[in-house]
């Protein structure tokens, strides 16, 4: 199996967070994040999401390096680090280079360092001068970037002009809206953004609230997407079902988005 195999299709990334914070909840090293890693893998998720904050809530820094570690393993699977440039991530990235370690993907999240969640993305062009810089030290780091952006069309451009690789829509609009009325309104929204990332020479990723319910709408609606970034109701499912049948399920989800 080749990386272009996963790539046909939108790319399942599994963020390991929530596994990271039980387990900082005790000092016995379980769950392992390496171990789920492992399981969410062999079930054919097509890369693995880290968000390594500063205040180390969940994933640490040596996670981050196990876990690159492990990629090795998987040679066609992708490594995706998401985190704000300003803070830990560069750090974090320069020394995986540094002890010669997979970096596929940097996704800049302009969060704050005590922030509950992710909540809003990068903002044009009140941004653009601190962050192309810090762009082209990831790309120089051989990383491709991704920035976390707002379903706003009108700001597509300017992520481009600074040297980003991708876009990632920050999906928690759509996921509130998904069993209202407003569903519609919100894919239309998102639509209309994904097709002026492409149109920019963007890339394209989605994150944020993207569950089982919700995920083959928003795939059916937004074009070309490539990879999505699945975390808290990942894990919620994997609870009940198990890591290797969760996977499998959000990648069925997946495949319906792309029947017929």
């Amino acid at each position: 199996m080749n990386a272009d195999s996963h790539r046909a299709r939108t790319a399942l990334s599994v963020n390991l967070n929530k596994v990271a914070l039980v387990r900082n909840t005790r000092h016995l090293g379980i769950p392992s994040v390496t171990r789920a890693a492992t399981l969410c893998l062999q079930a054919g998720a097509a890369g693995i999401t880290v968000h390594p904050r500063p205040d180390q809530r969940h994933i640490r820094p040596q996670d981050v390096f196990d876990l690159a570690a492990l990629m090795r393993s998987w040679p066609d699977r992708e490594f995706n680090i998401e985190g704000n440039p300003f803070h830990n991530l560069m750090e974090i990235a320069r020394e995986l280079v540094s002890r010669g370690l997979p970096l596929h993907q940097l996704t800049f999240v302009p969060d704050s360092e005590g922030q509950f969640t992710s909540d809003h993305g990068w903002r044009f062009p009140e941004d653009a001068q601190r962050l192309q810089p810090v762009v082209a030290q990831a790309r120089a780091l051989g990383a491709r970037v991704s920035l976390f952006m707002d379903a706003e069309p009108d700001q597509m451009a300017a992520a481009r002009a600074v040297g980003a690789d991708r876009v990632e829509l920050y999906t928690e609009p759509y996921a509130a809206a998904w069993p209202t009325a407003d569903r519609a309104t919100q894919l239309a929204r998102f639509g209309a953004a994904g097709r002026a990332a492409l149109a920019a020479g963007l890339g394209l990723n989605a994150g944020h609230d993207l569950n089982r319910d919700n995920l083959t709408d928003f795939l059916r609606a937004v074009p070309g997407v490539q990879e999505v970034s699945i975390g808290h109701a990942l894990m919620a499912d994997a609870l009940e079902l198990g890591y290797a049948a969760t996977v499998a399920d959000y990648r069925r989800c997946i495949d319906e988005a792309f029947a017929g």
